[in-house]
């Protein structure tokens, strides 16, 4: 029996089939399973479904990976990568679940709750290497 990943009801969703280029910020739960590249900002909570395609700086409060991302992650409360995700990029959290399965290339900083997570933004000079700039403060 499946039990629900959040508790709270999805605001919005983009389904699969459907592409979406640019920032996206929100408030409460939202639920992506189609194609999305650009910037996410939250301090709520990210669902990526299995057919989810992203290549985007994310921050948010919670994420949920069971599609694949390629991009940098900060999330401020938890990640959870799920069997069937693939997460390709530098992730910052205070609590990370990885089922088995799951794929995870890149650098895991592991931050604590009781820090403030700030992230600024940075210029890609064109290097390979996925950047991610961050201030974290008592």
């Amino acid at each position: 029996m499946n039990k629900p990943e959040v508790k709270e009801e999805v605001k919005a969703f983009l389904g699969e089939g459907t592409e979406f280029n640019g920032l996206l910020s929100f408030e409460g739960t939202v639920r992506i399973d189609g194609k999305f590249e650009g910037e996410v900002v939250s301090k709520d909570t990210l669902i990526l479904g299995e057919s989810a395609v992203m290549n985007a700086e994310v921050s948010v409060g919670i994420i949920i990976v069971r599609g694949k991302i390629a991009g940098n992650i900060v999330a401020s409360k938890k990640i959870e990568i799920r069997a069937e995700g693939e997460v390709i990029g530098n992730i910052k959290t205070p609590l990370l679940f990885v089922e088995e399965g799951a794929i995870l290339d890149g650098k895991c900083e592991m931050i604590k709750k009781d820090k403030k997570v700030t992230v600024l933004p940075t210029k890609d000079s064109g290097g390979s290497e996925p950047k991610m700039t961050s201030a974290v403060a008592s």
